[in-house]
């Protein structure tokens, strides 16, 4: 995402950019996207973009004040959106998608994922969380959610220095990414077994 409000520099774009540089090797294709906070924009870009790359997986990371350690998100949520974006706009209906599910889970288990991660000596702390915090956040992820039929991913980071760096942030999303990525396999290799037999 790009800055807003206290965050003069948004640690989520930062740390992309990092993770861009390091790749997540020759098998995975990254496209990285500055994402507006703006509903509208959001509304219009998240289609085009699941659109135009057919994405096995789309991984959103957002900045949160409040985060002290690398956050996956497991679900994004429907209402509540009664906060100004940077065009100083909020939704009229204060939701994403009228009628729409109030919640829409990720399909990865976000859980597994963290105790992977946590137990692979990285070095950064990754914990779960359920509340995305009603804003550009959670509006992206439930909005990619919806597209992507549950093969999104949303994870929050903490603001630079606060106290992991850059580096250290798009050292976690790495692995993060990679944990996603083979989990959705296996899942995939599961579903074709039960499927052959």
């Amino acid at each position: 995402f790009e800055p807003f409000g206290e965050h003069a520099v948004n640690a989520s774009w930062v740390a992309v950019q990092e993770l861009e540089k390091l790749g997540l090797g020759q098998d995975v294709d990254l496209h990285v996207t500055e994402v507006p906070v703006e509903y509208q924009a959001v509304q219009n870009l998240l289609p085009s973009l699941w659109k135009q790359y057919h994405p096995q997986l789309v991984v959103h990371v957002g900045v949160s004040g409040m985060a002290t350690t690398v956050t996956l998100e497991k679900c994004g949520h429907n209402h509540g959106y009664s906060r100004l974006d940077n065009c100083n706009f909020y939704p009229e209906s204060e939701c994403c998608m009228e009628g729409g599910p109030d919640c829409i889970h990720s399909l990865i288990d976000m859980d597994a994922v963290c105790k992977r991660v946590n137990s692979s000596d990285l070095g950064v702390t990754v914990s779960v969380s359920k509340d995305a915090g009603r804003y550009l956040c959670d509006y992206t992820y439930y909005t990619s959610l919806f597209l992507g039929q549950g093969r999104s991913a949303f994870v929050h980071v903490p603001p630079l220095g606060k106290p992991y760096s850059a580096e250290e942030l798009a050292r976690a999303l790495r692995a993060v990414v990679l944990e996603m990525l083979e989990l959705m396999e296996h899942n995939t290799e599961k579903q074709l077994c039960q499927h052959s037999h």
